[in-house]
């Protein structure tokens, strides 16, 4: 008999059997138990003489008693169960650990025969068995060879190339932005020039994701690609700046770890810890305060969530936690998340970084969000150190925070999106304000003062399954952080736009391709104007055009 059904039937057929074994255990004499081996088979002999086919044969047996039920299964279904000489049972009487022992081997022994029923439905399914049974050994052969070369039994690995076929061409007054920036011999920009050239860049991306318990993690993510030098950088003063992709990588070639941190969980499943040498805030969020495009836009921009002053951040040594009250029946929740990453943390110089110093470059950042998948609400605080970074947008409203000054920033953000996809989109909206202290030489001479406010804000429409299953249809627009205020009076003339429309084509599981278009209004801003510190006038109508065609491998 198989062990293995044997301790699968043996729970259910020992409970069963309490009643009739302990019945038969009171006139069956096994004196010197001691002798178990010889008597064990004076027993079975005993069971087989005493077998019955039917639960009426036993005269002391009534439909009243708590076990009659699974006597007459045992009896007439499997028939394992023996009565006396005289036709009783006898349910009331003991017997040993040895008599019960024999028992239920006897009864397991006549529940586990092959019947003619079952040898008939084998003989019917014959050929369907015998393509499982190849399938199976088929798939324990291709588990034996993955586990024989998997690189580690903790790490899973996912990778992602991105590819980038566009340029950029300029309107209105760019002759003004060619004031701003200069190109010689070498590259830089010279002259009038309203297109820059079409260009193909990539990004790699390779994610290590390591769990030690099934509930932690451990993420490393390593990456490369070449758009220092192409109009998508955003990093080069000889290109603009909000004209950054989120697909964008200036490594050179170079891989390097890009991020690494590591999360374990905390009272169940309602807190989070992290921490981690390379952190931004925004990985330490319990719920993300948008979910346009969800990794898809294509402007880095709205990777800020429309409040660049909370969300924007740059990677560094960092730590966080989150809370979060348990789901109620339609997965609403209440959260509470605070972090903090210093962009100089790995420095051990006080005077040049560290970890709460007056130089870490630091960003501290609490959100309290409500809802579920459907629906969110949620607002956030940011208090950012000198230097450090306040996200994109415009040269002056954009700009990182001034040395030996600090910012304070708040935002708000919702989301909603419909049940089931169709022609009703997705929404999602964020509004942000910052305040600066202390000096800031940022803003125009012309201005005579110091910006001391900027605001931001966003709105992103998304159609999933938009003309075909798994395609996407998206729509975004917004003011790039600009200068609204500024100290010792003065008008600011900071204002601009940012728009972009895409649509991916999911052309398979792992490969997506997403033709875009983007507009910036002005996204110099008050630099285009009449500042005298930039020189000359201009109109104010210079904007970029963005054009591209992004395709997309996961593996």
């Amino acid at each position: 008999m198989n062990p293995f059904n044997k301790k699968l039937l043996a729970p259910a057929a020992a409970a069963a059997l309490v009643s009739p074994i302990s019945a038969l255990a009171g006139s069956v004499d096994l004196s010197g138990v001691s002798q178990y081996g010889g008597q064990a088979v004076e027993l079975q002999a005993l069971m087989e003489q005493m077998q019955v086919t039917s639960i009426n044969q036993f005269g002391d047996v009534r439909p009243t008693d708590w076990a009659y039920q699974a006597l007459s299964n045992l009896i007439e279904r499997y028939g394992c169960v023996a009565g006396y000489p005289d036709g009783t049972f006898r349910g009331g009487k003991s017997m040993s650990r040895f008599e019960a022992a024999a028992l239920l081997n006897a009864c397991l022994d006549r529940i586990t025969e092959v019947t003619d029923d079952l040898k008939r439905l084998m003989k019917e399914f014959e050929k369907e068995l015998a393509v499982l049974k190849g399938r199976v050994d088929g798939l324990e052969a291709r588990v034996g060879e993955l586990e024989a070369t998997q690189f580690s039994t903790t790490t899973k690995m996912r990778g992602k190339v991105d590819m980038v076929l566009g340029g950029t061409s300029y309107t209105g007054d760019y002759g003004n932005y060619n004031n701003l920036v200069t190109r010689n011999d070498k590259g830089e920009k010279s002259g009038p020039q309203p297109q820059d050239a079409v260009s193909f860049n990539y990004r790699w991306t390779l994610d290590l994701d390591t769990s030690f318990t099934g509930k932690d993690l451990l993420y490393t993510r390593l990456r490369s690609g070449n758009f220092q030098n192409s109009a998508f950088a955003g990093s080069s003063s000889s290109y603009v700046s909000l004209a950054k992709l989120d697909a964008e990588n200036s490594n050179d070639n170079v891989v390097k770890i890009d991020k690494l941190w590591y999360m374990f969980p905390a009272l169940g499943d309602n807190a989070m810890i992290y921490v981690g040498p390379r952190i931004e805030n925004y990985y330490m969020l319990a719920s993300q305060p948008t979910i346009y495009g969800e990794g898809d836009f294509i402007l880095k921009w709205f990777k800020d969530r429309g409040a660049p002053g909370v969300y924007g951040n740059s990677s560094g040594a960092g730590a966080g936690f989150w809370l979060a009250t348990d789901r109620d029946k339609n997965g609403t929740r209440l959260s509470w998340s605070n972090n903090y990453v210093a962009r100089d943390g790995e420095k051990g110089d006080p005077s040049q970084g560290g970890i709460f110093t007056d130089n870490s470059e630091g960003k501290f950042v609490s959100q309290v969000a409500y809802g579920n998948s459907q629906w969110q609400v949620s607002t956030a605080y940011a208090y950012t150190q000198s230097n450090m970074t306040m996200g994109r947008g415009t040269p002056l409203g954009g700009a990182s925070v001034a040395p030996y000054s600090n910012a304070s920033s708040w935002a708000i953000n919702g989301f909603w999106q419909p049940k089931d996809s169709g022609w009703i989109p997705s929404l999602s909206l964020g509004y942000e304000v910052s305040w600066f202290n202390g000096s800031d030489d940022r803003s125009p001479a012309s201005l005579n003062g110091t910006r001391s406010q900027s605001q931001s804000w966003m709105a992103g429409l998304e159609w999933d399954d938009a003309f075909m299953d798994d395609n996407a249809l998206g729509f975004g627009i917004g003011g790039a952080q600009w200068v609204t205020a500024v100290k010792g009076g003065g008008t600011p003339n900071d204002g601009n736009m940012v728009m972009e429309l895409w649509y991916k084509f999911q052309v398979s599981d792992n490969i997506s391709v997403t033709p875009a278009l983007f507009y910036l209004s002005r996204p110099f801003g008050e630099l285009t104007g009449t500042s005298a510190r930039y020189g000359g006038a201009g109109t104010n109508s210079f904007g970029t055009l963005g054009y591209l065609v992004k395709s997309t491998f996961r593996f």
